[in-house]
């Protein structure tokens, strides 16, 4: 892999925090309200404990979603929403200011430059980071509004978590504040694979597109080739660790059981799946995520660049000067 200045290709200084902010932030607030339905039809994927019959059709992510849609109308796709709304400005701000505090870290100290590996590195942490910080939380309010099979058109129909605040109070309440980092490590290590992946894989293609057009060497490249980049490696990270996310989405949807460890839950759903359901099971609801995740990549990173230049070259001050560090 190629080894590249620590502020970029072009040797510009890293992004400032308020930066990362606002263009991370608007960046995750597209993506969140684009791809959501589709996350919520996968999270039903994977809660769902039918092992196929022999000879029955499979019960694809089209159908998940249809059935969503008739049963609990198309407000029902947007379920979780309110948490992953909370969560997204802190959320993206915190991963890529992270992600260039990690490789400001990792970087050669005679010669500024960061390699492929270092880029990695910087990814999974940025990826733990965020999940630590923000995610799990968000998640397991997330996936408990996300599993609740009411239709969101008759009010006499009332589920045990009305919205993101109701169902943060209730877990509170019933449960205690340690349910919030309910299947930590397994969300750290989904994050960490992820943006260790997708980091890695774009500041790559970013090169070698501007490698093959020296007109960029030193601009940013053109909006659709972002785009296009973002959406194949933001496609990686799925693939990579699609068990790890099977497994903590229906860790975190059930609350804690007395005397029982994280390792030990983690094992028996893991075996459960593997005995009731087969190996396929791990894999439920890959295609939607695929689906939500790669076209949640390309907005946000077009999204970002596209913002962060517009903020860096703005005449508007930004906190601390023209870049914080």
């Amino acid at each position: 892999m190629s080894a590249k200045n620590v502020g970029g290709s072009n040797g510009k200084k890293p992004a400032s925090a308020a930066t990362n902010l606002i263009a991370g932030g608007a960046a995750g607030m597209m993506e969140a309200l684009a791809c959501h339905p589709l996350d919520t039809i996968k999270v039903r994927m994977q809660l769902s404990r039918r092992a196929r019959a022999p000879g029955a059709k499979k019960r694809g992510f089209i159908k998940t979603g249809a059935e969503i849609v008739k049963k609990e109308t198309p407000l029902a796709l947007y379920k979780g929403l309110g948490a992953v709304v909370t969560g997204i400005v802190p959320k993206m701000a915190i991963r890529f200011t992270s992600f260039e505090a990690y490789k400001k870290m990792l970087a050669n100290k005679e010669t500024g430059e960061v390699s492929g590996q270092a880029t990695f590195l910087a990814g999974l942490g940025a990826g733990v980071t965020e999940a630590v910080a923000v995610v799990t939380p968000m998640e397991v309010i997330k996936i408990r509004l996300q599993a609740q099979h009411h239709s969101m058109a008759d009010p006499l129909d009332i589920p045990k978590y009305r919205n993101a605040a109701h169902a943060l109070y209730t877990v509170l309440k019933e449960e205690g504040p340690g349910a919030l980092y309910r299947g930590v490590s397994l969300t750290a290590l989904r994050q960490g694979s992820n943006q260790a992946v997708n980091f890695t894989a774009y500041t790559e293609f970013k090169e070698l597109l501007q490698k093959w057009q020296p007109q960029y060497a030193d601009s940013p490249i053109p909006s659709y080739q972002t785009t296009l980049i973002g959406l194949v490696s933001g496609a990686m990270g799925p693939l990579s660790n699609a068990p790890i996310d099977t497994i903590k989405t229906r860790l975190q949807k059930q609350p804690a059981q007395y005397g029982e460890t994280a390792l030990s839950r983690i094992t028996a759903i893991a075996r459960d799946m593997f005995r009731q359901e087969g190996f396929h099971a791990f894999y439920k609801g890959i295609t939607p995520r695929i689906m939500r995740v790669a076209p949640g990549q390309a907005v946000t990173f077009t999204v970002y660049e596209f913002l962060k230049e517009k903020l860096e070259n703005s005449t508007m001050p930004i906190v601390g000067g023209k870049y914080e560090e």
